[in-house]
């Protein structure tokens, strides 16, 4: 028999040799791929970003207490570009103001890919607005909404004078109008600054919305893995002072 059918003695057959070295070598690769594809798969491009919804919002605060003190810090845009590029883990998200003296990524000292943001005059909570939020939620992990109101806010002014003086605003403001008056109405009579009163109340009536917006808000929501809280930026000072 030949040394490679029978084997000499004591040498076990060369083929059958390597048949089992094959065999051993697959085996250990097949019980380690699923693993690393699970790494790949699951890792987030910015892991810091994976916090929980109080952790969230205590960054937030962090980043807007040194924007309101002027050290606001170097964010690296370019080295970070690569790692953003497949995807996206924002840990918080954000709806504010449309007006042009409110950006929240400045106001949080926030770099790219750190908050999910919307943005409407008024910041109110549309079907368009809750939609994106449930993406946020659910497809990117966001554990925190923040509903971010401001001082002087135009659209809930233009509000309170179209309720005061009985009158239809042009185009497509009255939209606007009618997204807002349920906080106008809920501020009317309270001690204070209507407008200040009305801003706020807004902010929380669409944190309650979005809270209650059924079935995925909701549901995170009550199973504790998504806070929703409401704020109120400060022009003057650049402080966005917590309303819950």
């Amino acid at each position: 028999m030949c040394d490679l059918c029978g084997g000499r003695a004591g040498h076990e057959p060369i083929a059958r040799r390597s048949v089992l070295k094959l065999g051993v070598a697959a085996a250990a690769a097949l019980a380690t791929a699923p693993h690393a594809l699970a790494a790949t798969a699951t890792a987030p491009p910015k892991p810091q970003n994976v916090l929980s919804p109080d952790a969230a919002l205590m960054r937030l605060m962090k980043g807007n207490a040194r924007y309101v003190e002027g050290v606001s810090r170097r964010h690296d845009f370019r080295h970070e570009r690569e790692a953003l590029s497949g995807g996206q883990n924002p840990f918080a998200a954000v709806l504010s103001c449309a007006d042009s003296r409110i950006a929240p990524e400045y106001c949080f000292d926030t770099a790219r890919g750190d908050i999910f943001v919307c943005r409407v005059a008024g910041n109110f909570a549309s079907d368009d607005v809750i939609a994106s939020f449930e993406y946020a939620v659910q497809v990117l992990n966001t554990p925190l909404i923040m509903v971010l109101g401001h001082e002087s806010c135009g659209a809930v002014a233009a509000t309170i004078k179209s309720i005061k003086d009985g009158t239809a605003l042009p185009g497509r403001l009255p939209a606007l109008v009618a997204a807002l008056t349920p906080a106008v109405n809920a501020a009317q009579g309270a001690p204070g600054d209507l407008l200040a009163n009305a801003t706020s109340r807004n902010v929380m009536l669409n944190v309650e919305k979005l809270k209650t917006a059924a079935p995925i808000l909701k549901s995170f929501v009550d199973d504790m893995k998504v806070r929703v809280v409401g704020g109120v930026y400060e022009l003057r000072s650049g402080q966005v002072r917590l309303l819950s």
